[in-house]
């Protein structure tokens, strides 16, 4: 079996997640995507695979964004879903988030590129696919991932409280059935990317809407506009 303190998360969620590490499905997923980063190039970096788990412990969520797997070009992918380098172009599908934040606040917000400084503040930007092979968009989504993750979304949603989870698409939004949302808010909306943001993701007002819940339960609105 795999040992939970090889796997290079923090100790908060290793312990949130140790009969995971410790499945047979765990192993599968750690040999597959070992060898694939031994002989393929692979993104995100090794060492950036669970920094979503890296800037944001279980007990700081407050907000969970899903993506469905990383960039698969060269560059690109940085361990948090949607987020870049700072040195890179706004992927496409980020620009409407960026669109959709100013359209709420009625103001030029901030559009780097980088969303750690949304991280910091308990969003858990969660890919369900943490890997990815150079140019095959969801090549690893087969090895285990998606189990992975969906044990992720039903820890937070089972050990927190008043958490907002927004789904965008109809991939994110099967995930619902994960979630109590007797003790959560769920926000859906179509994806962010060009070809469906303007069925409903731009005017969703997902942004205010999960401050206003954050606030309601005394949970410290999240600086969008940061």
């Amino acid at each position: 079996m795999v040992e939970s303190h090889k796997i290079h998360i923090p100790v908060e969620w290793k312990n949130l997640l140790t009969e995971e590490f410790d499945k047979l499905y765990f192993k599968g997923l750690t040999l597959k995507v070992r060898e694939e980063y031994l002989n393929k190039i692979v993104y995100p970096p090794p060492k950036q695979v669970f920094r979503a788990f890296e800037l944001c412990l279980p007990t700081d969520v407050r907000v969970v964004i899903l993506g469905q797997d990383p960039y698969h070009t060269p560059g690109v992918a940085d361990g948090l879903a949607f987020s870049t380098d700072s040195k890179n172009k706004v992927p496409p599908s980020l620009q409407n988030v960026f669109k959709e934040i100013d359209l709420e606040y009625d103001n030029l917000c901030n559009h780097n590129p980088d969303l750690t400084r949304f991280a910091k503040q308990g969003v858990f930007l969660l890919n369900t696919s943490l890997s990815v092979r150079e140019g095959v968009a969801n090549s690893h989504a087969d090895y285990g991932w998606h189990k992975f993750t969906d044990a992720v979304i039903s820890a937070v949603s089972d050990n927190n409280s008043h958490v907002v989870f927004m789904l965008w698409g109809a991939y994110a939004q099967e995930k619902s059935q994960l979630i109590d949302t007797d003790k959560h808010l769920v926000l859906m909306a179509p994806h962010p990317s060009p070809l469906s943001a303007h069925r409903g993701f731009l005017g969703c007002n997902h942004f205010k809407l999960a401050n206003v819940y954050l606030k309601e339960y005394n949970s410290k609105e999240i600086d969008w506009c940061s």
